[in-house]
């Protein structure tokens, strides 16, 4: 895997070399986190798999925005849509975990042809309804006043998680790792905008293949949404660990099973057709040599 930096959109990403003749599978972390939550994953699938892993806009290396407006979920998934065509992808599978499970849905509304199938964990469609969360709403209502207030945070780095391995739901250390690099201010912001998405209208017209995964004891997002979504989505299996909503980092090899069960069900030529290098090439995309490519791309070798 090759680090890398997209300066249009200010985002930090990782790639192996996308071979044409390969699924491409695009993960997508959680609020607070960053992408090396996927680390375990990138080693599964790299052998196999065309593989994008990134840092949200506001989260890792990513650049961090001032204002409360530039964390709008569609702002995220604008940011997917364009890191897409920078790198040549048509299609893709979605793996998107917690927070990230609403910008693949406003995806999903608006690109749903660039997807090949989809894999939500610890998911939701509608974090603002319960009494608690409404109550939340209404606490982080100044938020947007923070646009008055200088912002001027340290650059993020990457969590090392193996430092965090089997923390719960509202594990301390672990989120004031998190928070402490995302930010307070970016951290509230996301929260309060994953409030403004209502996606229950939107589920039964995302016809492509989902795999929800859930944790029975997740007391974020508790499995009766994910429960809901399998009946509301029109093609949807849901599989169920026990497991807690952190199963992305404490449970890996039972997560990665269930992706590796997901794409297996697709015949190898139909898979293949999920990557459309529309733009760039492969070789032109990945030179191994640290560079400025002619597209404002700066390369970083992390392997």
């Amino acid at each position: 895997m090759i680090e890398r930096f997209f300066p249009e959109r200010g985002i930090c990403y990782r790639t192996n070399e996308l071979v044409p003749d390969r699924p491409t599978l695009v993960f997508v972390h959680g609020v607070s986190g960053s992408s090396s939550a996927w680390r375990p994953y990138e080693a599964r699938f790299e052998s196999q798999c065309n593989v994008v892993t990134y840092d949200l806009r506001g989260h890792g290396k990513s650049v961090k925005y001032a204002r409360y407006r530039d964390y709008a979920i569609p702002c995220f998934a604008d940011d997917l849509e364009a890191l897409l065509a920078h790198l040549g992808i048509g299609s893709c599978v979605l793996v998107a975990h917690s927070f990230a499970v609403l910008i693949a849905l406003a995806f999903l509304r608006s690109h749903q042809a660039r997807v090949r199938g989809a894999v939500l964990v610890s998911a939701d469609y509608d974090a603002g309804r319960r009494l608690s969360a409404r109550a939340l709403n209404v606490a982080l209502a100044p938020m947007a006043l923070l646009d008055w207030v200088p912002f001027d945070p340290p650059p993020g780095v990457h969590i090392d998680y193996a430092r965090h391995a089997n923390s719960g739901d509202w594990n301390v250390w672990r989120m004031l790792a998190d928070i402490g690099n995302t930010t307070w201010r970016v951290y509230l912001s996301c929260s309060r905008q994953a409030m403004t998405v209502h996606a229950d209208p939107w589920l039964p017209t995302i016809d492509v293949p989902v795999l929800l995964v859930h944790g029975e004891h997740d007391t974020i997002f508790p499995i009766d949404s994910a429960k809901h979504m399998a009946r509301r989505l029109p093609s949807a299996e849901l599989v169920t660990l026990d497991a807690d909503h952190i199963v992305v980092l404490n449970r890996p090899r039972e997560v990665g099973d269930a992706i590796e069960r997901f794409l297996s069900r697709w015949p190898r030529p139909a898979a293949s057709r999920a990557l459309r290098l529309v733009t760039r090439t492969a070789a032109s995309v990945h030179d191994p040599e640290d560079h400025d490519d002619g597209h404002g791309v700066t390369d970083r070798a992390d392997r």
